[in-house]
């Protein structure tokens, strides 16, 4: 069985686990969900599973070219211990993926898609890349090293991402000494806010050891409640422009900027820093907590309806595909997931018709902009 037939099998456990979320919230008065959000999020795990047809491909061929080829030994895959150290070594590994993920910009640039939500509940769980395949096998290539097989590392893989997901929420309070040694809801909360006491803490993925030896924890403060978001927010349902915004921020000030030495840095320094001469010429202002606002176009009663029959569709479309995706062509492959992709793209653009009209609106008011803005320097 491959890992995608085993996520269309666990698609029925996150759909249910989102709806008993979502009713204890309503009944708490605590509800965390907006359905724009929700289907985004969902929408980006979706897209996420079916460019990870061919991304999983380029892992797990480059791991197993470094099994055969380069590892000191090779481990059994029929011993207990192995598996458990696999696990233990692959979150290992995760946690140094997780962290230079927060913190040099080309890696950020594929992760920040999961923080992107300014929601935080289980739909956030499955709001995942699809462009971590370009720099993430190299994290894991000291597995391969150690002799771990491959078969060992596939299945680590999926059992470190399937524990991740009910960490996501807000309706689990503190679980006391559970949360001083795992990855539990208390500890992720903190990792997905934007306050400046919480930024890029908490990486690890099941065990939180790594993130108190290496001084990256802190606990979640009851007097200080967690903004969720990013201090660049998306504001945007297109599932597309999700992934690709980041990379083409970094390519602008990759272009702009004069000096060869800092057209390299962008990509490699901290998420933020921009050379001197282009923020100069083209400034952002700075991040400031207090006039966060989320990003919530109103849609109408037809509009809801509409995105959600259509998301239903592509949901079904999707398991289709991935539990048959190994016996078609690539030919068939390909235009299945192009069709898929241009139906999520269609859930975003029916979620914000409000944002569109009122952006023609204002063009048509004010005729000058259009001439203005192709003025401006880019």
């Amino acid at each position: 069985m491959t890992g995608a037939q085993i996520i269309v099998l666990a698609t029925p456990v996150f759909l249910l686990s989102i709806a008993i979320e979502y009713t204890v919230g309503v009944r708490r008065g605590r509800n965390t969900y907006r359905l724009n959000d929700m289907l985004n999020s969902v929408g980006l795990g979706i897209m996420s599973q079916l460019v990870g047809v061919y991304g999983a491909l380029i892992s797990v061929a480059v791991y197993t070219l470094a099994f055969e080829h380069v590892t000191l030994w090779k481990l059994p895959s029929t011993s207990a211990w192995v598996w458990i150290a696999g696990l233990v070594v692959y979150d290992f590994c995760y946690y140094w993926r997780h962290r230079l993920g927060h913190t040099v910009a080309l890696f950020w640039a594929a992760h920040v898609v999961h923080h992107q939500s300014e929601d935080y509940n289980l739909s956030t769980a499955l709001r995942q890349t699809s462009s971590g395949w370009i720099g993430d096998w190299l994290f894991y290539l000291p597995m391969a090293l150690l002799g771990f097989p491959p078969l060992v590392f596939a299945v680590v893989t999926l059992v470190d991402l399937l524990y991740q997901f009910w960490v996501h929420t807000q309706q689990i309070g503190k679980l006391g000494w559970f949360d001083r040694w795992f990855c539990a809801p208390s500890n992720h909360r903190v990792h997905h806010a934007v306050n400046d006491k919480y930024l890029d803490k908490n990486y690890g993925g099941i065990l939180l050891i790594w993130d108190r030896l290496f001084r990256s924890h802190i606990a979640e403060d009851d007097a200080e409640p967690c903004v969720y978001g990013t201090r660049g927010p998306l504001r945007s349902w297109n599932p597309l422009w999700a992934n690709a915004h980041h990379y083409a921020d970094l390519a602008k000030d990759s272009w702009r900027t004069r000096r060869w030495s800092d057209k390299l840095r962008v990509w490699f320094m901290p998420p933020g820093w921009r050379p001197a001469d282009v923020a100069a010429c083209w400034p952002k202002p700075p991040f400031d907590i207090t006039t966060v606002q989320r990003y919530d176009p109103p849609m109408s009663r037809r509009a809801h309806w509409l995105a959600a029959a259509l998301f239903v569709l592509l949901l079904g479309g999707t398991a289709l595909f991935l539990w048959n995706a190994h016996l078609l062509a690539l030919p068939q492959q390909l235009f299945c997931v192009g069709g898929l992709l241009t139906g999520l793209w269609c859930v975003g653009r029916i979620s914000e018709p409000r944002v569109r009209m009122a952006a023609a609106e204002s063009a048509a008011a004010d005729p000058t902009r259009d001439a203005a803005q192709a003025a401006a320097p880019r």
